[in-house]
């Protein structure tokens, strides 16, 4: 097993609160991502499970062994860095064997596991070469051959592919996930680029300013961001923020954007609305989730379109309203051009309210805590 907890850490430069009292599990062949802007905590907690920093409070264990304390050489880890950290004066057979020769195994084992790991990364061939001799896609792979080497239960990654090229980091991207998949290691991740973040991970935990804001699947991070950090950092583009009031007129809820008025069909979250009645909230929404359309529909918000950015697969529409700057994708064929006015329905599924005072989302549940 390869389960690894982190309870209440905290780790501090200083004044500087890089950790902030965070909690955290992964469970056992999870594939978890720390995702966040830099400075956010993510390598400075990873480094915590890996032993290359000691947490200034707080429990981390693995497997179920408290290992808050024990040096990097006692957790049955391994670690893949953003620089490869490869040793130059030596052929990529012995940086990939030099973990199990620390470890003292014997010739046999170490001939068979490298054997092993270097036909997963497809580098057999390169065995006698010196690193200097490699591309910087091939060096990362001898860097990721030389952890999964040694077998441990878990494999901490910090950035790994953030030195390649975009179209080798997408190839590697997908062989890694592969991979891993199919070693069954328990692997925490940590990068900035949140499509990395969403493509690879069983889960993400995105992180900012020290603490984790959200930690869940990545369709659910994505499409239900719990934060209006991780609504505005995951997307390209990120959510739509629409400053909204609600009012209660009549006895029935309603939402004005501007001089526009409509009552969400979500009954769930009615209730949690309630309680902002007069008040100014923030309507979360993805620009592919807008339905567009060319003429009057009943619900629909009539704005006209600034920019036209032809993307090939979707068409992305800047729209300015009443100050406002919303982001609409549409399908390449949606007929559309510069000063057009359009209509806009904002399907109540697809939207998520944001708290502006506390920036945490408003949720159905949140009805009963708050009655």
């Amino acid at each position: 097993m390869g389960q690894i907890v982190i309870e209440n850490a905290v780790k501090k430069f200083g004044d500087f609160v890089a950790v902030d009292n965070v909690s955290l599990t992964v469970e056992d062949q999870e594939f978890s991502v720390l995702l966040g802007p830099s400075g956010c905590g993510k390598t400075t907690l990873l480094r915590a499970v890996a032993g290359l920093g000691v947490v200034d409070s707080g429990r981390i264990t693995i497997d179920g062994r408290d290992v808050t304390y024990l040096s990097p050489r006692d957790r049955n880890i391994s670690m893949v860095f953003q620089n490869y950290a490869i040793f130059p004066h030596m052929k990529v057979i012995d940086n990939i064997a030099f973990g199990l020769k620390m470890r003292k195994a014997n010739k046999a084992y170490i001939k068979e596991r490298v054997e092993i790991v270097s036909q997963l990364l497809h580098i057999e061939n390169m065995l006698d070469r010196y690193p200097s001799q490699m591309s910087g896609g091939q060096r990362q792979r001898v860097a990721v051959a030389r952890a999964l080497a040694v077998e441990s239960k878990v494999l901490l990654m910090d950035e790994p592919l953030s030195n390649l090229d975009a179209l080798l980091r997408l190839e590697m991207r997908a062989e890694l996930k592969s991979l891993l998949a199919k070693l069954g290691a328990t692997t925490v991740y940590v990068t900035h680029d949140q499509i990395e973040a969403l493509s690879m991970g069983d889960r993400i935990a995105v992180m900012r300013e020290g603490k984790i804001l959200q930690y869940d699947h990545p369709t659910k991070v994505y499409d239900y961001p719990s934060h209006h950090f991780v609504g505005g950092f995951i997307g390209n583009p990120p959510m739509n923020f629409i400053p909204a009031q609600v009012q209660i007129v009549g006895g029935k809820l309603q939402v004005t954007i501007g001089d526009f008025n409509f009552t969400p069909d979500d009954t769930a979250i009615l209730g949690a609305l309630k309680p902002y009645d007069g008040k100014t909230i923030l309507m979360g929404i993805r620009a592919e989730n807008m339905e567009t359309f060319n003429e009057p529909v009943e619900g629909g918000l009539r704005v006209t379109v600034d920019v036209v950015e032809p993307l090939g697969s979707q068409n992305l529409l800047t729209i300015r309203f009443h100050g406002e700057t919303i982001k609409v994708a549409t399908h390449p064929d949606f007929p559309v051009a510069p000063d057009k006015d359009i209509w806009l329905r904002f399907p109540s599924n697809k939207i998520r309210w944001i708290d502006r005072d506390t920036s945490f989302a408003i949720t159905p549940d949140m009805a009963q805590v708050m009655s």
